[in-house]
């Protein structure tokens, strides 16, 4: 930082310059510092230039704040007021927007609180499967919107992120250069492994300009809804990029921050939205470039006069060893949960599917979610009785076949979550394994009548339509000669896990 940034962030932290008596606060980023003052906010670029941005004259900041604000207006409507220009008024002193020579630029923002920042809920406990699950969907509307972009392929794209990614391991002293050497070569290694299904997903349109800095922390709570802000506005390659390589910044942080569970839900309703499933077997190499990425950063970050040292050291070298842990080869695997209504089969599948193959998880590919989706209704929306007619229900298992043949064909775990009560569904499901040489596991959940008639009549919304009489035409259909796994339902659900977890 520059000592007229300096003298510039004094301005800004100043409260007489915003009318105030009481101190402001400052927060400082690796390449912006924000002053909180009354009811606004102010991030100021730092002067500086890595590999991956230029900040470093007056004029290439203030472009960059246009651009930010001109970028996040869609996500964040209302949060971005405006540019301010901090020029030099002719007795010497700063001001805003004068007419003498530009010093800097802020951006200027409505304050909220930092308590409402997804990395600060997350601290507290305070991220619900509910509030995920609404940010997964925010995420699939703005990647559908986003701008296509056409030139170059999907390869070529992400082998220019681990370029930039090598150029800064060098800006700092944090790793031994033999141990980036080597996480490049299996970087490298792997781009090899999956480029021809990277080019497919550019030539289809899956390259797109997005958000490109998408985790907890460029999340807030506006409204009590899930705001996306704080944009990549800085650098358009950086940002122009496969929508999955977008997401997975997103769940390597919850992986990383210890919310595999999170992730994992994020990752499914994410994909039940944009049925983007010939992708989800990039997902653990595309959030191990993200932990790189944070790698390096954070290390450059830690040479910076002024900062805690030692802490962000340690933070850098823990997002080193989860990029090496990320890329490391994971068996396939299908699990198929099968039982009468009121089994909780989809609360067993919801938790294992986050224990299930490599992060972040295994796909969950559910009879309820598949049905409502072939009839173009939302999956909380109520079907007649037709929708389960046994034609119908012939396609919706068809369907789970195909979807799970599809991912474990190419590297991803799935576990299937439907009654299977019927020889030739578990025989459909056992065939996608099969097909592909994957390892499968069948669990027929277990449970007295009377149990499954009270979980069916206590429950309160969600995707299934059964109730009693739906349970009551299973039970006298009396399903037997159920070879798969049998497993106690009544148990509490950890002792469930552990007992399909057991092998």
């Amino acid at each position: 930082m520059t000592e007229d940034q300096s003298s510039t962030i004094a301005f800004l932290a100043d409260p007489a310059t915003h009318g105030l008596k009481n101190p402001v606060d400052t927060i400082e980023t690796h390449i912006s510092v924000i002053v909180l003052a009354g009811d606004r906010a102010y991030k100021m670029k730092k002067a500086l230039k890595l590999p991956y941005v230029d900040f470093s004259t007056a004029a290439i900041r203030e472009e960059a704040c246009r651009k930010e604000i001109a970028l996040n207006g869609e996500t964040a409507p209302g949060l971005y007021l405006g540019v301010r220009r901090i020029t030099r008024a002719s007795d010497g002193s700063l001001e805003f927007d004068g007419s003498g020579p530009l010093v800097d630029t802020a951006i200027e923002m409505v304050r909220f609180g930092q308590e409402l920042l997804f990395d600060r809920m997350a601290v507290a406990g305070r991220l619900t499967p509910e509030l995920m699950s609404a940010a997964a969907h925010m995420i699939a509307v703005y990647h559908s919107k986003a701008p296509v972009v056409s030139t170059g392929g999907g390869a070529e794209n992400i082998a220019a992120v681990l370029d930039i990614n090598d150029a800064g391991f060098a800006t700092s002293h944090v790793f031994d250069p033999a141990a980036v050497a080597e996480l490049g070569e299996a970087f490298r290694s792997k781009l090899g492994r999956h480029a021809a299904l990277l080019d497919r997903r550019a030539l289809a349109g899956r390259v797109r300009r997005c958000h490109g800095d998408l985790h907890l922390r460029n999340i807030c709570l506006l409204d009590g809804q899930p705001c996306l802000f704080d944009c990549i506005e800085f650098n358009a390659q950086i940002a122009t990029i496969d929508v999955l390589y977008d997401l997975a910044f997103l769940l390597m942080d919850l992986w990383y921050r210890g919310f595999p569970d999170l992730a994992n839900l994020v990752t499914n309703r994410y994909f039940d939205e944009t049925g983007d499933e010939d992708g989800f077997c990039l997902l653990p190499f595309l959030m191990a470039i993200r932990a790189a990425v944070r790698a390096h950063v954070t290390a450059t970050q830690a040479e910076e006069p002024g900062q805690d040292t030692g802490r962000l050291t340690k933070e850098s070298k823990s997002y080193f060893d989860l990029a090496h842990a990320l890329l490391e080869d994971r068996p396939a695997r299908l699990i198929a949960i099968g039982g009468l209504s009121g089994s909780g089969k989809t609360t067993v599948a919801d938790r294992l599917a986050a224990r299930v193959g490599a992060p972040a998880g295994a796909r969950i590919i559910e009879s309820d979610r598949i049905r409502k989706a072939l009839h173009g209704v939302s999956a909380d929306t109520r079907l007649p009785a037709s929708a389960y007619s046994p034609d119908v229900s012939r396609k919706v298992y068809q369907e789970m076949a195909r979807r799970a043949e599809l991912i474990l064909a190419q590297g991803g775990s799935a576990v299937a979550d439907a009654v299977f009560d019927d020889p030739l569904k578990r025989a459909l499901i056992e065939t996608a394994a099969a097909n592909t040489g994957v390892d499968f596991l069948g669990i027929w959940l277990d449970a007295d009548p009377a149990l499954l008639l009270q979980r069916v009549r206590d429950r309160k919304g969600g995707q299934s339509d059964a109730d009693a009489n739906v349970l009551a035409g299973q039970l006298a259909r009396n399903p037997a000669n159920i070879t798969w796994r049998h497993v106690d339902a009544s148990m509490p659900l950890e002792d469930i896990l552990a007992a399909i977890l057991r092998g």
